[in-house]
This record gives structure tokens, sequence and C-alpha cells, in this order.
């Protein structure tokens, strides 16, 4: 059986899991439609948060980016792990103590203002909606190689999944749906590693082979690949390239912000009690250790079996895996020295990085690039972070049911994020919005109908997001963390640990740290990304890391404002005494 066909198997089995879990679930009521009923088991909530919490940036892009950044990646495994506990122990009880499951339904209670309730909203869908660009595109990417359609169609696909047990099954749906997805996730992350790291190094926990000599070597893989990315003119895998500011920035944004996020603080409001949100935070993060622990194994094996597999090979003897994702766009070679052969070293290869294709063919049979050349360097290819742990099993030649077992696991990941987000997008807008702001007078039925079509509407601008992405998924998804950072967490922390912040306060904090981070990224990004680098970038901070100078403009100036205006009521005083008993 072909690996093809394999494909269309595995992927048609989860998604007709999905489906036949939503049509089990349907939510009969905004309780069910919102946190599922408040009914979930703490082990089944902890694999639903790890598997809303483990997207298409830490299952796709999280290892491409490690992979290719060696010890600067290692930023996103210690700002998402942090973050997640800093949520879970921190955060968590005393939200899920107040009872108010959207972050604007607490930020409008505990600042008494509906212009704060409005603002969070606002932050909220900005938060949201960039977020899942990185997961829309994750699933375009995941179509588009394995299931041999268009990145576009492929996000059009996902789409309708997506709509069909977001929209039926709401949260209680979705959470069930995520079970299912977290098993298939990492079943499909862990089973490659393994496989990998047998071959590569004879151990067959990829944790211990990750510090393991290789097979028939007595040379450690990690002082290998440090030997051989150094030859090819990059820095040292183990050494770092980003300044330690920029480091500490994107840290603390990314943990700041996985603090903040409204998606996975929601999931706390699916258990039925406070006791079990503990329960299910420490089950999550057993989950979630799984992957993360596993990520910089299969980042170093990724590494070094693409080097191995490519360099200096003759283009028309070059493997498969190669001209398969070459077909799809997201590998690309420019013959400089004209001897038919792939070089790969340090540089970009091409002149405005990305490749763009010409509709005819090479004399190797490559596509032909419309780009020039970037002559400073020797590098020949352009290689798509994302496509690291998609591509790893077939660069490893692994059987073709493992190759298919990931193009599941990717989309599982990417699908599970992106439904927790968009119920989060439609519960903002009928409850926050309507319910608790124009509309009070609506009956839960109507509540309930409006909260399908903004999540329908949601899902039609999410899939345009994924078709036309401003960056690499975890990428996109770090600007997501920083804006939460910015804008969320000190209004949260706040909220809960300093009784004397207020409205003017808060939504000074919000509207500041929004607006500083959302233009900084904007800027570099898309206004003028020739001078996105660390030359121009405010003090060596990347758009990745501002978010965390965005969060001290926050409680900056929500602590200064408070400070010279009127203190909350009594009554608001006495609601943040009670929440502080979780």
């Amino acid at each position: 059986m072909t690996t093809q066909v394999l494909t269309y198997i595995f992927v048609g089995a989860t998604f007709a899991l999905y489906v036949g879990i939503a049509l089990w679930s349907r939510a009969k009521s905004t309780t069910d439609f919102y946190v599922a009923g408040k009914g979930v088991n703490p082990v089944a909530n902890g694999m639903a948060t790890a598997a809303d919490w483990m997207s298409a940036a830490s299952f796709l892009s999280m290892a491409g980016l490690i992979a290719f950044l060696g010890k600067d990646g290692s930023v996103y495994l210690m700002g998402w792990t942090g973050g997640y506990v800093l949520l879970a122990l921190l955060l968590a009880p005393y939200l899920r103590k107040f009872g108010k499951f959207t972050v604007p339904d607490f930020i409008g209670e505990r600042y008494y203002s509906q212009t704060a309730r409005k603002l969070a909203v606002i932050c909220l869908i900005f938060i949201s909606f960039t977020y899942i660009a990185g997961q829309m595109r994750g699933v375009g990417i995941v179509f588009s190689r394995f299931l041999e359609v268009d990145i576009n169609t492929g996000v059009i696909v996902g789409m309708g999944i997506v709509f069909f047990y977001a929209v039926l099954g709401g949260m209680k749906g979705i959470t069930y749906t995520q079970v299912a997805q977290y098993c298939v996730l990492i079943f499909a992350y862990l089973v490659p590693a393994i496989f990998i790291s047998i071959l590569m190094t004879g151990e067959p926990i990829p944790q211990i082979g990750f510090g393991s000599t290789l097979v028939d070597s007595q040379i450690y893989l990690l002082d290998k690949l440090d030997q051989v990315t150094k030859d090819l003119g990059f820095t040292a895998y183990t050494e770092n390239v980003k300044s330690n500011i920029d480091i500490f920035c994107i840290t603390a944004a990314l943990m700041f912000g996985t603090a903040g996020l409204p998606h996975v603080i929601v999931r706390f409001f699916t258990v039925p009690s406070v006791g079990a949100a503990r329960q299910s935070a420490g089950y999550a993060l057993i989950f979630i250790a799984l992957l993360y622990t596993t990520a910089p194994a299969v980042s170093a094996f990724a590494r070094m079996n693409l080097i191995d597999s490519i360099q200096d090979q003759p283009y028309s003897s070059s493997p498969s895996w190669f001209k398969n994702w070459e077909e799809i766009g997201l590998i690309a070679w420019k013959d400089k020295n004209q001897d038919g052969k792939i070089r790969y070293s340090s540089g970009d290869a091409l002149e405005n990085t990305k490749p763009k294709y010409s509709e005819t063919r090479g004399d190797y049979g490559e596509r032909v690039l419309e780009n020039e050349p970037n002559l400073t360097n020797e590098n020949e290819i352009y290689i798509d972070r994302d496509i690291i742990v998609l591509a790893n099993p077939e660069i490893a030649q692994l059987p073709g049911w493992v190759i298919a077992l990931v193009a599941a696991g990717g989309l599982a990941a990417a699908l599970s994020t992106a439904a927790g987000l968009l119920l989060v997008i439609s519960s903002s807008v009928s409850h926050d919005l309507l319910k608790k702001t124009y509309m009070p007078n609506i009956t839960e039925k109507q509540e309930l109908r409006y909260a399908r079509i903004s999540a329908a509407v949601a899902i039609g601008i999410a899939g345009i997001f994924g078709i036309y992405p401003p960056a690499f998924v975890a990428q996109v998804v770090a600007f997501a963390f920083g804006l939460a950072a910015a804008t969320f967490f000190p209004a949260l922390f706040l909220g809960i640990f300093y009784k004397r912040l207020n409205k003017e306060g808060a939504i000074a904090g919000m509207l500041g740290g929004l607006l500083f981070t959302a233009s900084y990224i904007i800027y570099f990004k898309f206004i003028n990304p020739e001078v996105n680098n660390a030359e121009y970038w405010f003090m060596g901070i990347s758009p990745e890391g501002i978010g965390c100078i965005g969060m001290l403009i926050n409680f900056v100036l929500s602590l200064s404002i408070s400070s010279i205006t009127n203190p909350p009521p009594r009554e608001v005083s006495d609601m943040v005494d009670e929440i502080r008993q979780p």
C-alpha cells in the first residue's frame, strides 16, 4: 500500500472520528457551548488542554525553528513551558474561583466598566486571529504535501472540518475532540522520534539519544552537529546568535503571554470544581512534557539527516522528499555555480528570501525561480522551516505508515488549537458584546444562535489569515503571545493581586500595551521589513520579543494612572479579597 493511500486512510479515519464525536456531544445549551457543561473529567480535560495548547506551532514549527536556530530556538521551549506553569499555578485557580469563563467578562466585572470589557474583546479578537493564522497555515501545509492539493485548498478543507465540530458542538464537542486529537498528535510525534533515535544513536528514548553517541561512532550527536554546522558556515548548533536581551524578552513575552491566553484559561472552567481545575492543570503538564522534552531531539535528528541527505548531491538524483516539497513551493533550489549539485550553507539562497516560481523547468528538471540569486554566499536552497517535522520521517526513510501518521498528527495539532481559539472569539462576541453589553435581554436560545453565527464568521476570517500568513507558524504564534503579554497578563495579574487598580488604569494599560506592541510588529513585519534586523530594533529586541516591553508599558500605565485617580468601589475590593482564597 502506497504512502499516499495510507495518508488518506489515516487522515480520513481521524476526521471521521472528530465528526462522530461532534455529533455525539452536540451542545444543547450555552453552558454546553461555552464550558462543556462543567462536567469534564480532570484527566480528559488535561488531555484537551494539552491539545489546545500544543498547536501547529508546537507540533510543526517549533522543532523546525530549533533545528535551524540551534540553541537560540530554546526560547520557545522555555517560554511556552514556563508560561503554562505560571498560568496553572498563579492565575488559573483564582480565575476559576471568580467564575467568569471569558477574559473580557473577568475584566468587565473586576474593573466595573463596559469600556474595559469592550477593549478586552478587541484585544482578544486581535490576539486570537493572529494565533489562528499560524494554525490554518499548518493545516494548509499538511494538506498540500500529503494530500496533494494546493495550500489554499488545504486551508479551506481544514476550515470545513473545524466549522463542523466547533459550530455544532461548541466547547463540549471541542473538548472531547481534543482528547482524541491529543492521542493522535502525541503518538504521531513520538513514534518517528523513537524510530530515528534508534537508527542514529541506538537509543529507543529520544531524550537519551539526544545526548548519546552516534551509531558505530564515539562522537556525540551534538558534537557532530556542531562540527558540521560550523563547516557549512553556520554558528555552532549549541551556540547563541541572538543577543541576551532578545533571548530574555522573547522568553518573557512567550511566558507571560501564555499566562494570559484566553483559550487556555477557559479550559479550567470545563471541570466541576476548583480542585478539579488544579488536577487537570497537573495532568496537562505531564501530557505537554511528552512532546516538549522530545522536541530538542527531533530537531537535532532532523538537522543532521537533512544535511546528510542533500549536501553536494546532484539534483537529478536528489531524494524524493526534496522534490515532493519543491513541488508545493516549500523547498527551492537555485544552481548558483551551474554544477547541477545541491549546495547547502549559511545565508539566504535567494533575493527577497521567499521563492517565486515560473511555469518552466530547468535543465535538471527543477522548478525555475524568478528570484535573483543571493550572491553573497554559496547557499543554493530555500527550506521552509515549518516542514521539518513533517519531512523528517521521509528524510530518515521511515515506513509509509509512519509518514501517514505524522500527517494526521500535524492536522490534529493545528485543528485542535484553531477550534479552541474560534470558540473563544465566538463566546466573546455572543456573551460579552451581545449578552453583557448591547443585547442583555436575549434568550439563551438566541445567545446560542449568535455564538454559532460568530464562530462561523470567525472561521471564514481565520481562513483568510491562513492563506496570507505573515511569517513561519511559530513566529506568527510568537506575535500572538507577545500581544497577550502586553494586554491581558497585567490586567489579570493586577486584577487579582492589587486591589487599588481601577478601571482608568486597566484601560490605559491595555490600550497602551496593545498599541505599542502591535505598531512595532506591524512596522517591522509589514511596513518596512527591509530594516527588520538588530541594527534597527529598539534596544536590539526583535518583534517576537517586543511584547515584553509592551507588558512593562502596561504595568507602568496601569499603576501610575490608578495612583492619581479614584480607587475602585468597596464592593470590588471585597470581591478581590474573596477570589484570593482559591
